[in-house]
Parts: structure tokens; sequence; C-alpha cells
């Protein structure tokens, strides 16, 4: 079956042109599969400077790709004509990070709502274009008379947010791509934003692409997982897996990392035993963990791992599962 959308082999390298030959690698060869037939939740997740924003960016047809290709109903996004263009750029929709800095100051939260709508549905009358935009902010928890006409410093942080997930369901897409939706927010706002998405996900069966550092949402909200290591997909597959058995050296570092509500066990008492980086003292053309990996081997350093199928659900670009099939 046609998957929905699909990165394959995506890379993306920075710099190399006329006035500057440093070239910085953002994202290499990652793979990424949401399916057509049933709306999923899959999270990216990994530190700042992983790749995660740059595929996002690439997924929304923001930026173009050094390699690899992004595939939309089969169809390679490079080679969409006009009106294919514009049916994709209607159905992959995004929820960007700063809820403050995608609104002008000088106009009123209506202007965010009535722009799409006037773009891609030129043909609906004022009082369809008004009951679409009050059922979308119902659908995310707000209320109409209590949001439309105010200024963006008139609402919190979490009204902002919503506003544009209600902006994104405005033009009924198939994807909504949020990255980062919650990370400048309080606490106390944040389960009322993911509850809002996961709530248009389950009532409009809109498939989810959650980009986030922070591992304990991405387990509560997603059913899949990618795990990303400066640029570099190192394991993916059910979340449920990744979190609580994580076979990637890196991603166990990062679960063993997490403060546990026990009080008998110190944070920071477990001997994770790695190695020192070498700062680039040595050329690394492979894996990109391999100068902190404990279980670094000489092929680590030679040449980039695959992703490995270490089984049905999980896949692992790591050499120590390098019997196991590639994906």
């Amino acid at each position: 079956m046609t998957a929905l959308l699909e990165a394959h082999n995506v890379g993306k390298t920075f710099g190399g042109g006329l006035f500057s030959k440093k070239r910085t690698v953002a994202l290499q060869s990652a793979t990424l599969t949401i399916a057509d037939d049933r709306p999923s939740i899959t999270a990216i997740a990994g530190e700042s400077g992983s790749g995660k924003t740059t595929l996002a960016r690439i997924l929304l047809g923001i930026t173009q790709p050094s390699s690899g290709q992004i595939r939309y109903k089969g169809q390679a996004l490079s080679k969409l004509n006009g009106k294919a263009w514009k049916s994709y750029r209607r159905e992959v929709q995004a929820v960007f990070q700063d809820p403050f800095e995608v609104y002008n100051p000088f106009y009123n939260v209506d202007n965010v709502l009535t722009t799409p709508i006037k773009k891609f549905y030129p043909q609906a009358s004022q009082a369809e274009r008004q009951t679409r935009i009050e059922d979308a902010l119902r659908a995310v928890g707000l209320r109409p008379e209590e949001t439309l006409g105010r200024y963006p410093h008139q609402l919190s942080g979490g009204q902002r947010q919503r506003i544009m997930v209600a902006r994104a369901l405005l033009l009924q897409p198939r994807i909504i791509v949020a990255d980062e939706p919650v990370s400048m927010v309080d606490a106390s706002l944040r389960a009322t934003i993911l509850e809002s998405l996961l709530n248009v996900h389950k009532q409009f069966g809109i498939s989810l692409i959650y980009i986030t550092h922070d591992l304990t949402t991405a387990y509560q909200l997603s059913e899949n997982i990618l795990m990303m290591y400066q640029g570099a997909v190192v394991e993916s597959g059910d979340v449920d897996l990744v979190i609580k058995d994580p076979q990637h050296p890196y991603t166990q570092l990062l679960i063993d990392s997490i403060p546990l509500p026990n009080p008998k066990l110190q944070w920071g008492q477990r001997d994770l035993q790695l190695r020192k980086s070498s700062n680039g003292a040595e050329p690394n053309l492979g894996c990109r963990f391999a100068d902190r990996c404990p279980h670094v081997m000489p092929i680590c350093r030679e040449k980039v791992p695959p992703l490995f199928q270490t089984d049905q659900r999980r896949a692992v670009a790591c050499y120590l599962y390098q019997d196991a099939p590639v994906v």
C-alpha cells in the first residue's frame, strides 16, 4: 500500500559554497514513513542540534534536502505540479515552537485564521468561514467569543499555541507536524496543548509528527518514535520497545539519565562507562556516536551504520546488530 508521507534516506548539508568551504551535515540518511490507511502519532526525539527541526522543515517542503527524497502519496515532492503542490501544502500543516513569533502584533488573532481559509477555500462565504473558525476553536478547547477579536499579547502562551492548532485544523489536513509545540509554555499548560493535539488526532483522524526533546511526553503521546543523534536516526520503531528496552548505546544513555522517583536510587549513580570524546582528533567517517560509545569497533569509524531490523517493530543503526537484516 502506498505510504501517505515518506522520507527516504533524506540528508541535508549546509555550507560548502563559494565563500565558505566549511560544511555542516545537519541531517544524515533519515527515513520515515507515515501510513495512509491508519492515522498515527510518530515522535521524533533527540537533544538540541540532533536534526529534528531540519527534518521537520524538509517534511513540510520549506527546506530542500541535499540528498534522498520526500514522497507524498507516492509522488516525489520535487516533481509536484502547481495543483498537487497546493494540495500538499493544505494537507500537511505545521504547529511551530514559538507561540508568539508566528503572530503579527499589529493584527488581532482573527488574521491567522481567516488568511488560510481565503487562500485555500476562496469560494467559501463569510458565514461558512466564520463557522469553520468557530468549530476549529471549540475543537481545541477555546471559546470563540473569548478569543476572536483579541490581540496576541492579550492571550496566554497556551491560548496562542492552541489557536495555531486550530489554524492547522481549519484546512482539514491529513498530517500535522508539531515542532516542539510545548517547549515554550508553562508546565501547567503543556498537558492542555498535548490533549488538544491528541483530541484532533482521535476526532478527525489526523496523523501527528511530534518533534520533541522530552522523552516523557514522547512516550505518553506517540505510537512510534525516531531517536536522533547529530543528524542521524539511531533507533526507530514501537515506542514501548525503544523506551522500555533501548538497544542503541545512545538511546540507553538517554533513558539511563532520566531520574527515577526512587529515594534509594541516586541520580547519576549508574556507571555508563562512556568513552571520552576524541574531540575530532580522529577522523570519523562512520557512526556519529562512535567517539562516545563504550562498544565502538573499527568498522564504526569507517562506515555509516544502516538501520538493522532487530525485531519486527524496531530498527537500530548500530554494528552491534550487524547480523540482523538491513531495513
